[in-house]
């Protein structure tokens, strides 16, 4: 066995190149974060650079959406930015360092896939998805951080959207789940009807001749989440995403308001418009990017 503790990779393309510039990369901010360095890098923090990661992240996703692999290579670079701030701020702390965090991804995937770098078997996906989760599992327990139910390990920090899916999907671990789609589409249509009657409930005058709807509107936003939680778990069902669906269905919108608003001559001369007017010209924006 190798000094580093893992297992012979015989037969791994050559990565010499890969880890020279990634090294060179870790050498360049650790030298940013020096006393020679960047007073704004020097500055930085893990808090103060979070929602940078995040913001990394989907520009990463909006790069492979558009298939701009140009920008992807950026991209990536800058999502790798970020994981070598953090291990670089980590490494001052006494924390980690980065060739820990490179160590512990290569024993993690060595563990994870011991059908590849042990004797265990994995004829399809599924068994290597069932493989994998169970090495997790058990490193959870071992490392003491296993989480109380099921549920647990799935983080309330995510994206609401991105939760639902992950709730959904391990709840139908244990078989709780709809058999097929058509009962999720008869939940969707009930869910519509159940926000439909809170709605009108929210906008019914009272007998003093007053609009209850906007005081309290917790009914209404209860059901509202019931049918979004609904309609992603159908997306999960038939193998979608639903981040996905939605942006297209966002970049659907987008593309046919900026047609619309070219036709008729800009914002100003939208603004102008009845809602009738507004109508015919969306309903020829939609045929015209159909």
């Amino acid at each position: 066995m190798p000094a580093n503790g893992l297992p012979a990779l015989p037969n791994l393309p050559a990565m010499n190149d890969t880890g020279a510039r990634v090294a060179e990369a870790a050498a360049i901010m650790a030298h940013l974060r020096g006393s020679e360095g960047c007073p704004w890098d020097r500055e930085q923090t893990f808090d103060s650079i979070k929602h940078n990661t995040l913001e990394e992240t989907y520009e990463v996703f909006d790069a492979i959406e558009r298939r701009a692999w140009p920008e992807l290579k950026d991209e990536l670079g800058d999502m790798l930015l970020q994981v070598l701030f953090y291990a670089q701020m980590a490494s001052e702390a006494g924390y980690f360092s980065m060739a820990d965090v490179a160590a512990g991804l290569s024993a993690k995937l060595i563990r994870r896939h011991p059908h590849v770098f042990a004797d265990g078997t994995a004829d399809d996906p599924a068994a290597v998805q069932t493989t994998w989760d169970a090495v997790k599992a058990e490193e959870k327990k071992l490392a003491g951080t296993a989480a109380a139910g099921l549920l647990g390990d799935v983080s309330r920090a995510m994206p609401a959207m991105t939760e639902a899916r992950k709730l959904g999907a391990k709840a139908a671990k244990v078989g709780f789940d709809w058999p097929d789609v058509s009962g999720l589409v008869e939940k969707l249509r009930e869910e519509t009807a159940e926000l439909e009657v809170e709605i009108r409930g929210a906008l019914t005058p009272t007998s003093q001749g007053r609009d209850v709807g906007h005081p309290d509107l917790g009914r209404v936003e209860d059901e509202l989440g019931d049918l979004l939680f609904t309609a992603v778990n159908l997306a999960r069902h038939m193998k979608l995403d639903p981040e996905t669906a939605l942006r297209r269905a966002n970049a659907k919108f987008r593309g046919r308001f900026d047609a619309m608003e070219t036709a008729a001559g800009g914002r100003e001369a939208l603004a102008g418009m009845s809602a009738e007017e507004l109508d015919q010209r969306w309903r020829a924006a939609k045929l015209e990017t159909a």
